[in-house]
């Protein structure tokens, strides 16, 4: 017989069907054994009565909680008193004429009803089981509809995504890479890709000119609370032959129809969104990230807003560093393929403070969810940048593939790169970004179910030319 999903046995009063699934939770009244079985499409419940059916009533005296079963039987409607109108299958039952037990499961390290009061360690541990909750499938659902709604609308917009190599070249973009130690070339690295900023300039250059993708990007960071450490994913995207407000045009569009689709009980705050320069921005509001909600604690409100006019430059501080920079007191302010305002280039000669660049970030409720900018596409002005960051030449080589790239008619180009995590965790409304990612790391860097990171074999070091000195614990004074 051919397996019956729960949403669709509201259409089936009166068949004999199949359903496989997990067992809920089970209630005894008298002889008659109650399950509510749950698959990935909702809860049905079944009885089990030993008039009907002995030999299914003696196999389900041991089902407990989250057994996997395989049960057969008839469709039938409930009476007037046991109706459930919480649930689409509330009006219905499955009277069990068969079952089967697939598979026994042991006492579950917690319940699965309420994960939120769980420790992170023991979620994580256990994430599998975490992701069982309602609450954590249905986040999962709308992220994959959200990630299917942007596919399907950049499509229809003459989009190509294109997948960007996963191991690249180290090169300072602002945090610490991930390094991948090569076999093949002793003492020489792969790195895994901050963003795949170069790669997408580089379609630009080979005339792609509308290009994005679902990009995995990595960043060996401590935990913040806006970013899953370690990695995180992010709409990239970039476009050949644009000016600053195509692109902001571009993203306010496929925002405002993806939220009226998939989230209509959200409702946008003030459309047209509100575009601020950065200093109105720190100004008015003492942030360049504004939250301009009008009911703070409206969950369904959102507020986005675009903050444009920053400093191309800010000087380096302990709070903000921008790894890999030369020993200039200048650091980009986005990153160094940044424009600069036409109107201010002769400042990069007078006054580099004072310059403006092309970048724009997309605010959502208080929260960055994402930044881009119009790209340098003069060599000379690129080069200029590397300068005033403070690149050595041999800084400046590991750019060369992108300088001499800019040498074969590079066409004006402009991007984006909103989170996907940060976008889907506010339409999800949880308050942490890691209740919209399957597999997140803990705060602590680590994965408690995988147990990584982990050591590797001497036989693995050695293939890879490499030699470990772990870092001796410093002694507790006392």
């Amino acid at each position: 017989m051919q397996r019956t999903y729960v949403s669709e046995t509201p259409q089936k009063i009166g068949e004999k069907v199949l359903l496989q699934g997990w067992v809920n939770v089970r209630r005894d009244h008298g002889k008659l054994i109650f399950f509510d079985l749950r698959d990935m499409t909702g809860i049905l419940q079944l009885v089990v009565n030993p008039k009907v059916a002995a030999q299914a009533h003696k196999n389900a005296q041991a089902v407990r909680s989250e057994y996997v079963l395989a049960v057969e039987g008839t469709i039938k409607k409930r009476n007037e008193k046991q109706i459930n109108n919480e649930l689409p299958t509330g009006k219905i039952e499955l009277e069990v004429s068969k079952l089967t037990v697939l598979n026994k499961s042991e006492t579950l390290p917690f319940e699965i009803d309420n994960t939120k009061d769980v420790n992170e360690e023991k979620r994580l541990k256990y994430r599998y089981l975490d992701l069982r909750s309602e609450r954590m499938k249905k986040n999962l659902k709308l992220r994959h509809k959200v990630i299917h709604f942007i596919r399907n609308y950049l499509t229809d917009l003459g989009f190509t995504e294109v997948q960007t190599p996963i191991l690249t070249k180290s090169t300072p973009e602002g945090a610490r890479d991930y390094l991948v130690p090569s076999r093949i070339y002793p003492g020489k690295f792969f790195a895994l890709p901050q963003s795949p900023q170069q790669y997408k300039q580089l379609l630009m250059v080979a005339g792609l000119e509308k290009y994005f993708q679902i990009a995995p990007c990595f960043r060996d960071e401590d935990a913040r609370a806006d970013r899953s450490p370690g990695e995180f994913y992010q709409l990239d995207l970039e476009v050949s032959f644009v000016e600053q407000n195509d692109i902001l045009e571009l993203i306010e569009k496929l925002f405002t129809a993806l939220v009226q689709t998939l989230t209509p009980e959200k409702k946008i705050t003030q459309t047209p969104w509100p575009r601020i320069s950065h200093r109105e921005a720190k100004t008015k509001y003492d942030s360049d990230k504004p939250d301009l909600r009008k009911n703070k604690q409206d969950p369904n409100e959102l507020a986005f807003c675009w903050v444009l006019d920053f400093p191309l430059f800010t000087e380096q501080s302990e709070e903000d560093f921008f790894y890999g920079s030369g020993e200039s007191k200048w650091a980009p302010s986005h990153h160094m393929f940044t424009a600069p305002h036409p109107d201010d280039i002769s400042l990069l000669v007078s006054d580099p403070g004072k310059a403006r660049g092309l970048q724009h970030d997309l605010v959502l409720n208080g929260v960055e969810i994402g930044g881009g900018s119009i790209r340098i596409h003069d060599p000379k002005i690129q080069e200029k940048i590397f300068e005033l960051i403070g690149f050595t030449p041999e800084q400046k080589k590991q750019f060369s593939h992108m300088l001499e790239a800019f040498t074969y008619g590079v066409p004006p180009h402009g991007g984006i790169a909103p989170g996907i995590d940060r976008l889907i965790r506010i339409l999800a409304s949880e308050e942490r970004i890691a209740e919209v990612i399957a597999f997140p790391l803990a705060g602590s860097v680590s994965d408690p179910m995988m147990g990584s990171p982990s050591e590797v074999t001497e036989k693995q070091l050695k293939e890879l030319h490499l030699k470990v000195e772990v870092p001796k614990k410093k002694k507790k004074i006392n």
